[in-house]
């Protein structure tokens, strides 16, 4: 097996949807996959949906760890020690635990973390897929001590999962998932939580806004209160920067006026320029975009016509959502697309029988 390989046979440890959805996927690639958990019954489900086989395995090229972040460091160390021959990666969030835990043990060496940037609102083997990983960004992060032959490795499987590959030292890695990943969810908790003991009929207010910001606050508590604990020093920096910023926005909203109106212009104008920094589709700079507003009567073929209709004017779609308007059977879809093409296509929608706007 030369380094840039994808390794003959590779065991999962961990049949939760990131372990069983990388068993699929190195399945659905050839690879001889071996399944193990905790809980026997559970590897025994990804089993039977494919992922793989549940027998034991003696020698495998490489060991995924695929369990809950506090268990990570203990189970790489078992794994490296079981399997003296094979390269050991992990799809742990956090990677300071795990790295401290390796660096200078024998075996080391083999070692090399990971982090896909996948997931979904479900959980467990049966939420498992093998196209979880496409086009989606996957943390590649070595050790010091990290062959190059291991490194390569990790990168090929990452690639032949169609993820995104991107290097990053364990210290790196955890800053910059603080700031994407972990204090956007608390940001997004904290909101939510403010819907707890809300009237009804404020919350019957309730539109898209409000949807994408709470959007992930629904993940799971127990997970989450590991990960937050793991990565707790980045996670506290960021936060103290953002209650800095949340107390000038308090002392503007008290001052009122034109002192309200320095400050807060300041403060919307940098998070505008902050959403023009998150990368595009394919991973481009963000170009400028705007958005037409299509009303769609929720029945089946509405949605297809639409998309023909769209395709017909010649306009490239850079995103698209729809949601369903208050109790009407009528979904709202937004297309959004290069700014300059905007009135085109509400121009030829119109003329196609939509009521489409701007």
């Amino acid at each position: 097996m030369t380094a840039t390989d994808l390794p003959g046979s590779a065991l999962v440890v961990g049949c939760g949807l990131i372990g069983t959805s990388v068993a699929l996927a190195l399945t659905a690639r050839g690879v001889d996959v071996h399944l193990r958990d905790a809980v026997p019954g559970v590897a025994e489900v990804a089993s039977s949906i494919g992922a793989g086989s549940v027998e034991p395995v003696t020698d495998p090229d490489l060991v995924v760890v695929a369990v809950p972040p506090t268990v990570v460091p203990a189970t790489v160390l078992s794994a490296l020690q079981e399997f003296p021959h094979a390269v050991v990666t992990d799809v742990a969030s956090v990677k300071r635990p795990v790295a401290a835990a390796v660096a200078g043990t024998p075996g080391a060496e083999r070692f090399v973390g990971g982090h896909p940037m996948a997931g979904t609102e479900r959980s467990g083997p049966t939420a498992g897929s093998a196209l979880l990983f496409e086009g989606r960004p996957w943390a590649v992060v070595p050790l010091p001590e990290s062959t190059p032959e291991a490194v390569a490795l990790v990168t090929a499987v990452v690639s032949a999962l169609e993820a995104v590959p991107t290097s990053f030292a364990p210290d790196e890695h955890d800053e910059a998932v603080a700031l994407v990943s972990h204090v956007p969810h608390l940001v997004s908790v904290l909101t939510a939580g403010l819907l707890a003991s809300a009237p009804r009929a404020h919350i019957d207010l309730a539109g898209p806004g409000l949807r994408d910001v709470t959007r992930i606050a629904g993940s799971a508590t127990g997970m989450w209160l590991q990960i937050l604990d793991s990565n707790s020093a980045a996670v506290t920096t960021l936060l103290q920067s953002l209650r800095g910023d949340l107390d000038r926005v308090l002392d503007a909203l008290g001052a009122g006026g034109d002192v309200l109106t320095g400050r807060l212009s300041d403060v919307l104008d940098a998070g505008r320029a902050g959403t023009q920094r998150i990368p595009g589709k394919h991973g481009e700079v963000r170009t400028e975009s705007a958005s037409v507003f299509v009303p769609v009567e929720d029945r089946p073929g509405v949605l297809s016509q639409l998309m023909s209709d769209i395709g017909e004017s010649g306009v490239n779609i850079e995103d698209f959502r729809i949601d369903h308007e208050y109790g009407r059977p009528v979904g709202l879809a937004q297309v959004e697309v290069a700014a300059d093409r905007a009135d085109h296509l509400t121009s030829s929608l119109t003329a196609r029988g939509w009521s489409a706007y701007r």
